[in-house]
């Protein structure tokens, strides 16, 4: 037999879920035209700013020019209007202007400000365009879909691209809402995905949903994973452990102590020499050890071998001793197998 011990475990949650962009858009056309070319394609990586199309740009520098020369003649018309005005006033007061002279003079100096005003808006606008006419990446990242090409003719919010920002993933999963109290912000996160087999990544959560689902009484949490190198793909599946908490007491017997049939999981507890069936909940195995979620307590003795010849009130004797999980030995006992 062997002794329920208590060891230091991190307590942790199995956790299953994607791994998704920290950035992700869906780049458009803001102006009409012909797509004169692209300049990337999916998988290429940009940084922020950089162009990665050209609409019909030579007819929108073409409207800015014409805008721009618009400007310059209402700029002249109101320098000659402020003129005017000035001899106006000075006639008015000499008394040589009529009151409906110097008003028209007036009309028509506000008429070239508005005017002036106006073109200032129209090169804006015109100058927007021009920009607008060459698509930019707006942040640092990858092209993950190219979807118009050179020679597509495009309307305003149009698809052109899909991009994301693939440097930093989000590892979005579920926790079951037992464990809400326990989910914090930067506890760590070990997974791993399937193109590499046996490598653990890790991240931090930073992204705790308030709301757990009626559907799967769960809630949504995300963790940050910073992909060095580029390694990890968007959109992967992973699986891994959430830590919930570092070197927690946990309850421990020797894996061979458990009994599992029909879907019933059960230990023999000796109590005074005598085999006792009981009920448990497991959790996890280490080393050769299974953790005791409910139906043990430290101290109390289980038998390790020989189950299938025990039932209930069997008597039990001393054998050995078997390791636990600290490396020391515990006193392992044989069964009898009188029955009392």
């Amino acid at each position: 037999m062997a002794a329920v011990r208590t060891t230091h475990w991190d307590r942790t949650v199995s956790i299953i879920g994607n791994l998704y962009p920290k950035d992700e858009a869906s780049l458009a056309a803001e102006v009409d035209g012909v797509v004169e070319r692209t300049l990337v394609d999916f998988g290429d990586r940009v940084s922020t700013g950089q162009d990665l199309a050209f609409i019909d740009t030579a007819s929108y520098e073409a409207l800015a020019e014409q805008a721009a020369g618009n400007l310059a003649r209402a700029e002249a018309s109101l320098r000659a209007a402020r003129q005017d005005f000035a001899r106006w006033e000075e006639l008015k007061r000499s008394g040589i202007a009529s009151a409906s002279d110097y008003d028209q003079g007036k009309a028509q100096l506000e008429q070239a400000e508005a005017e002036v005003k106006a073109s200032v808006a129209a090169q804006s606008v015109a100058q927007l365009d021009v920009n607008r006419s060459r698509v930019k990446a707006p942040f640092d990242g990858a092209i993950a879909r190219r979807i118009a090409g050179k020679g597509d003719y495009v309307k305003v919010a149009a698809p052109l691209f899909e991009m994301v920002n693939d440097a930093v993933l989000k590892f979005i999963f579920q926790v079951p809402e037992r464990y809400a109290s326990l989910v914090q912000k930067q506890l760590p996160v070990r997974f791993s995905v399937d193109n590499y087999p046996g490598e653990i990544f890790t991240g931090n959560v930073y992204l705790i949903s308030p709301a757990v689902s009626t559907a799967s009484r769960a809630f949504g949490v995300g963790a940050l994973v910073t992909n060095t190198g580029f390694r990890l793909k968007a959109n992967t599946f992973a699986r891994g452990t959430l830590v919930l908490q570092k070197d927690a007491p946990t309850l421990v017997i020797p894996l061979q102590a458990v009994v599992s049939f029909a879907g019933v999981t059960k230990v023999f507890v000796v109590e005074n020499q005598i085999a006792r069936s009981r009920n448990v909940v497991t959790g996890r195995i280490r080393e050769g050890f299974q953790e005791i979620l409910e139906g043990l307590a430290p101290g109390e003795t289980v038998v390790v071998s020989g189950q299938n010849r025990l039932s209930d009130g069997t008597a039990v004797a001393p054998q050995s001793r078997i390791s636990s999980p600290e490396g020391k030995s515990s006193p392992v006992e044989k069964e009898s197998h009188d029955t009392r």
